[in-house]
């Protein structure tokens, strides 16, 4: 009987080596891998193309949470909030002096604060459609960043780990017309994003990913 279930546990520890193993080429299949950077392959595979006046903003309206801040940004934002102030709308004002410039969400991650559980503290409206005061401000030159940068990567979403930062594509129904203009006009996510990528990793690694990715 002790043979047997060594047996059992030897095949058992086996299976599970080659699952295992299996995700991985699984996951390599579908990934590509640059420098510390692993993307999904669906970066190159989605067509996409924000299409302002068909979803009117939506990404900065709905959703449980705000958007991920760095510790960074929040320092930023804790500096020039007064030069912020005044392209916000006064529901976003008061909860950033109730709140401070940032919150966090379920996971206890940092995030931008919300209007009564709605929109971001930074949106303001122009003809119906929801802007990022923070890159309203940045634009008239009063701050001298630019929207945080999980923003300006949506739809892209990073993961960061110890080794490496995962990066995927975020799929929102409320994107679906952004899809529908990127088919049509043929343009593909990671080219949509390109001034985002830059930014955030470089001229070097982008020109190095459109190789890749080709």
């Amino acid at each position: 009987m002790p043979a047997l279930f060594a047996l059992f546990a030897l095949f058992a520890l086996f299976a599970l080596f080659a699952l295992f193993a299996l995700f991985a080429l699984f996951a390599l299949f579908y990934m590509i891998c640059l420098d510390n950077t692993i993307i999904s392959d669906e970066i190159k595979s989605t067509f996409f193309c924000c299409d302002l006046e068909k979803c009117k903003g939506a990404c900065c309206v709905e959703g449980d949470a705000g958007a991920p801040l760095g510790e960074e940004e929040i320092s930023l934002l804790e500096d020039y909030i007064d030069e912020i102030k005044p392209y916000m709308v006064p529901g976003g004002i008061e909860e950033v002096e109730l709140l401070g410039v940032f919150d966090y969400d379920a996971d206890g991650k940092f995030v931008t604060p919300l209007v009564h559980g709605k929109e971001c503290v930074y949106v303001y409206f122009d003809d119906g459609i929801a802007r990022c005061a923070i890159e309203k401000a940045f634009q008239e030159k009063k701050i001298p960043f630019a929207k945080p940068i999980s923003c300006h990567l949506y739809p892209i979403r990073i993961k960061e780990t110890q080794v490496n930062d995962l990066l995927n594509y975020h799929k929102w129904p409320i994107c679906q017309k952004a899809l529908l203009k990127g088919h049509k006009e043929k343009i593909p996510l990671y080219q949509f994003l390109e001034g985002a990528l830059i930014r955030k990793y470089g001229r070097s690694w982008y020109n190095r990913l459109v190789k890749l990715l080709r």
